[in-house]
């Protein structure tokens, strides 16, 4: 059943990720990748989540779980689609455009990946969804808290940048002020941490199936800090800032929040 489900999961995705391709060479704007994504595996997830079981099968867990999938992907959705379609194209992208001999074809193979790499996120939400038991319990209780306090603390993070970017008196300058004193990338962080909540219910050692409910969370951290974030948008930070982000690099933590070095 795991299996089916996964190579549905991955089906359904490489048809959103071909006509994000699609779609972003078409308005000359690669940002709409990420937006293809977020909905396509908000929404892909969610209804594995609901199957999980078979379709006659659905149950609460089945509902929990698929109603974190819909959370994220709306919370998220709604932040990066206005910002992709009112702003200029992001500069992860913008430099693929500027230096790609072939652009359409490095960006089929930049875009192309995220399909399995949903997949990989599905194992972790698709085995808590069909954790055992009939009830909720305690560990769904606590999967649902983490995962609205990391959402809580996602929107926190993104309403934070959002006002210093929005005073002018800021241009030019590195915020360093409420969760991005502790963090460089706090909304990364938390992102991340919300992944967390499906091995919660899922993980029994007892069973190692459920071990791959790991996925999620390993895959997430390692996209964000080592590929598709930190690095990317921290090259630019020193590019576009200098010594002030050098100097911000040297006392905030890169990605988990503690407490800053001083001056």
């Amino acid at each position: 059943m795991l299996l089916q489900i996964e190579l549905y999961v991955l089906g359904a995705m490489l048809v959103v990720m071909i006509a994000a391709w699609a779609y972003g060479l078409a308005v000359k704007n690669g940002g709409w990748t990420d937006v293809f994504w977020t909905w396509g595996t908000g929404v892909v997830l969610a209804a594995a989540a609901l199957l999980a079981n078979g379709v006659g099968a659905i149950g609460p867990r089945n509902i929990l779980v698929a109603a974190l999938m819909a959370v994220w992907c709306l919370r998220l959705g709604l932040y990066l689609t206005p910002r992709v379609a009112s702003h200029d194209e992001d500069p992860r992208y913008a430099k693929i455009r500027a230096t790609a001999k072939t652009y359409p074809l490095t960006m089929l193979w930049v875009t192309l990946p995220q399909a399995p790499a949903t997949a990989l996120l599905g194992l972790s939400v698709v085995l808590a969804a069909q954790a055992p038991g009939a009830a909720l319990g305690l560990r769904d209780g606590v999967a649902a808290v983490l995962f609205l306090a990391a959402i809580t603390g996602e929107a926190v993070s993104d309403a934070q940048m959002k006002r210093f970017r929005e005073n002018p008196a800021n241009k030019g300058q590195v915020i360093e002020t409420g969760l991005w004193a502790w963090s460089r990338h706090p909304n990364y962080f938390f992102q991340w941490l919300g992944w967390l909540a499906y091995p919660v219910i899922a993980l029994d050692p007892a069973q190692p199936v459920t071990w791959l409910s790991l996925a999620a969370p390993a895959v997430m951290y390692g996209l964000l800090r080592y590929v598709s974030g930190v690095p990317l948008l921290e090259a630019e930070m020193v590019k576009s800032r200098g010594d002030k982000f050098r100097d911000y690099q040297r006392r905030v933590s890169v990605f988990f929040p503690v407490p800053p070095k001083r001056a």
